[in-house]
């Protein structure tokens, strides 16, 4: 049955720093509320709102968090484990860049680096429950996508393998996950080995179809594949739990095209754009979801080449209001129907 879809909410992860109001969860929330949101999905590795080992342990501790954006008027809508699930699979390619979502001390340091992410979203897991959420949000991580492209050729079974490898870390996550009844949406986006509808295949096949597994719905990722992120919602959305609201737009040129030759964003013909200033369809978006019943959070995730977050934020509160949906609880020619007549309805089908 259609739904009315949450919101709107907003991700801290690209608005933390230490320059007040973005440097507390007490401050940060009252901004968002000021803004006129309702949600904020809260990055786990962020120490500034969260401790995630103490909120793992303890839901004095959670409740406290809670307290907090109550009281400024909004309510935890997910935990966010996207660094941590990145670095439970990082091909050796990406370990310098990647050596940076961990601390310090695990720099160089590989399988240290791996078990601790591990354990991390494992915590993910115990805090969400103790905050009372059913949902969180993370990445797969990625070991095959260094060999995206079909040249030089992959020999074979290599991506076999780097799938039955990513699901033999991932499974015991989603165990934990399941016996604390929380969802995992996973980010499907490009740099993760779950980067389109046929790799989540891939993914959940090696997985056994494992139920916690499911999807955080972003099209500004699709967009930028060229991917029909309408018909994605048609295909997988029983499995899409969260959803990040975020434009997108692609200007393919005589120079460039999806790859986009290596460019700055500021320059890429497929680049990230404040709600409203890009191409994606979210009228058409939100009527799908309401459509397939999705009640979960509409969640800002503001990244744009251009304009200024802060603009992004004040401007994405009422975008996300403006699409989300009222469902009636009643059909449009409800005025014209009437009691049902069994004998009326079997004459006037000619049945004797």
């Amino acid at each position: 049955m259609p739904s009315t879809i949450k919101g709107p909410a907003i991700f801290l992860a690209q608005f933390a720093s230490d320059e007040a109001p973005f440097n507390s969860l007490e401050t940060v929330t009252r901004w968002a509320a000021d803004l006129g949101y309702e949600g904020v999905q809260i990055p786990s590795w962020d120490e500034r709102y969260i401790d995630l080992e103490r909120a793992a342990q303890s839901k004095d501790y959670c409740d406290e968090l809670k307290g907090i954006c109550a009281e400024n008027g909004v309510e935890i809508t997910e935990l966010s484990t996207h660094l941590q699930g990145q670095l439970v699979a990082v091909n050796p390619v990406y370990d310098k860049q990647f050596d940076a979502f961990a601390p310090d001390r695990l720099a160089g340091k590989p399988a240290e680096r791996t078990a601790w992410a591990i354990e991390q979203v494992k915590r993910g897991a115990k805090a969400s429950r103790n905050l009372g959420l059913d949902v969180s949000v993370s990445f797969t991580g990625s070991l095959a996508f260094p060999f995206l492209y079909p040249w030089p050729q992959r020999p074979a079974g290599l991506i076999e393998e780097a799938f039955c490898e990513l699901a033999k870390r991932w499974k015991p996550i989603l165990d934990v996950y399941d016996e604390n009844g929380v969802d995992i949406g996973y980010e499907i986006h490009p740099g993760e080995d779950v980067f389109d509808g046929a790799t989540f295949e891939m993914f959940l096949e090696a997985l056994g179809g494992h139920k916690r597994c499911r999807i955080n719905y972003d099209p500004s990722h699709f967009l930028l594949q060229q991917l029909d992120y309408l018909a994605f919602i048609d295909i997988y959305h029983e499995r899409i739990c969260a959803y990040h609201v975020k434009d997108a737009e692609f200007n393919p040129d005589g120079r460039q095209g999806v790859y986009s030759g290596y460019q700055p964003w500021l320059s890429r013909a497929g680049r990230f754009r404040s709600l409203g200033d890009g191409q994606v369809d979210f009228s058409g978006i939100f009527s799908k979801l309401a459509t397939y019943g999705y009640d979960g959070w509409a969640v800002l995730e503001w990244e744009c080449c251009l304009k200024h977050p802060e603009v992004g934020a004040a401007e994405g509160a009422p975008f996300i209001r403006d699409h989300i949906i009222p469902v009636t609880d009643k059909a449009f020619d409800d005025f014209a129907g009437g009691e049902t007549d069994k004998p009326a309805l079997n004459a006037m089908l000619g049945i004797s």
